[in-house]
């Protein structure tokens, strides 16, 4: 009963939060403390109670870390004409006609590339939406594909916090959970594609971005050397170079062209990486072109470290136990599958972070998986095909929230259009249903061969 109560009040404080604006670290703090204050009626002493958030917290530390990296690796990005360029040439490909599709197409490469959807929604996602405001296309249309768009990198690019995430809970190759992302992920892709393209023939551009690509082009010097700390990434990654070394690389390869090619100094460039990018108010790009840097990344280095200090207290303590056992019933692969995503749904719908969705379906899924002995990287790979896209669905989720409110478009009506952020369930679980009923194998393997 004491369960219930605290998971009730500490929900109904990170809905209130979200609703009101307030940073969601604070109520989920006093959630940490109201579960250490459960686990200490239960008996744990406070010195155990420390310990286990201690430990619980040290899995955050690599997550922390590309945190610091992302941050400065988006503000030296964007002074060296990286984002810029990468919009820029992207607008340059678009046709008016399928701008729905190019909308998506674009999002998801900046995505890849910057390992952040709200990242993507903050600089090519504002451009893009601006566009389809002022060229007469439904924007709630267009944010859906932008939106579902920035979560395909936030899955599966190497730079993504929430892909290190995932590798590092579960133990697991993040270059091979990648992989395995790309095999499960690319018929939703595909299918997205499609309806996308159909979607774009009723929304045609009327506006064609003209003065965007201008401002971009009178305010950046666009030489290819500005997407070079963007190869860098893709280079180094395809050689499953470690993402840290390779994230480190792209920054002073950044820092380089800002200086070279960008004219800014170098003490302008260092700013940059710590305190974020701005452009001077008059720009007409200030708006759009703006943020990063490490002191930006500060609130979701916060909240992902007490998420993990919480599952610690959950994991040593057993007060999910009834739950662990309640989703652990089922025999066959395929409903595994489907009990993470139930359980997904509510961690994303209760804790309304991303983070504290993947921390807790893995801390509660877990046993189940290993009862059965599957692989890691196969509740690795169901986490990603789960929580992480469906957290963007529940409109009081910040995954959700951040992106809508950023875009200046409803919290509900973008989700019908969200093709791929709901087809990559469906479909892994129609595939691993598919893959019992032709095989008779109610144990399974995440179906790699789905795609074969």
């Amino acid at each position: 009963m004491t369960l219930i109560i605290g998971m009730s009040i500490t929900f109904f404080f990170l809905v209130y939060s979200v609703v009101n604006g307030i940073f969601v670290g604070l109520p989920l703090a006093a959630g940490f403390l109201i579960f250490a204050g459960i686990a200490r009626t239960h008996g744990f002493a406070w010195r155990e109670i420390l310990k286990m958030s201690y430990e619980g917290g040290k899995r955050a530390y690599i997550v922390l870390i590309i945190f610091i990296l992302i941050g400065a690796i988006t503000g030296v990005w964007m002074s060296a004409g990286t984002v810029p360029g990468v919009v820029y040439y992207g607008i340059q490909l678009i046709n008016p006609k399928f701008f729905v599709l190019y909308a998506f197409v674009l999002s998801a490469m900046v995505s890849f590339l910057l390992g952040t959807s709200l990242g993507t929604v903050g600089t090519v996602g504002i451009a893009l939406i601006v566009m389809a405001k002022s060229g007469s296309v439904n924007p709630d249309i267009a944010a859906g594909a932008i939106i579902a768009g920035a979560y395909f990198g936030d899955r599966c690019s190497p730079m993504s916090s929430s892909a290190n995430l995932v590798a590092n809970l579960t133990g697991t190759s993040l270059f091979q959970n990648i992989k395995i992302m790309f095999k499960t992920g690319f018929w939703p892709l595909l299918v997205s594609i499609g309806l996308f393209g159909l979607l774009s023939l009723s929304q045609p551009l009327s506006f064609t971005g003209v003065s965007i690509d201008y401002d971009i082009a009178r305010t950046f010097d666009l030489r290819s050397f500005v997407l070079l700390p963007a190869a860098i990434i893709l280079l180094l990654s395809a050689f499953k170079v470690n993402v840290r070394l390779s994230m480190l690389l792209s920054i002073l390869a950044a820092i380089v062209v800002s200086v070279a090619v960008q004219g800014y100094s170098l003490p302008e460039v260092l700013k940059f990486s710590v305190t974020g990018f701005d452009l001077p108010p008059a720009n007409p790009l200030a708006a759009i072109l703006n943020g990063g840097g490490i002191l930006s990344m500060w609130k979701a280095a916060f909240v992902v470290y007490v998420s993990c200090a919480l599952a610690g207290i959950f994991q040593d303590t057993n007060l999910l136990s009834g739950i662990e056992t309640f989703f652990s019933r089922p025999k066959s692969r395929s409903g595994l599958f489907l009990n993470t995503t139930a359980v997904s749904l509510l961690t994303g719908a209760i804790g309304c972070n991303q983070s504290i969705a993947t921390v807790l379906t893995n801390h509660i899924m877990t046993k189940a998986y290993r009862a059965r002995q599957l692989d890691q990287t196969e509740i690795a790979a169901d986490l990603e095909n789960t929580g992480i896209v469906l957290s963007a669905l529940i409109p009081w989720n910040l995954a959700s929230f951040v992106p809508t409110l950023t875009l200046g478009v409803s919290s509900t009506h973008y989700i019908p259009y969200a093709f791929y952020l709901y087809l990559l369930p469906v479909m892994t679980f129609m595939a691993l249903k598919l893959k019992e009923n032709t095989r008779g194998n109610t144990r399974g393997t995440v179906p790699n061969d789905f795609l074969s």
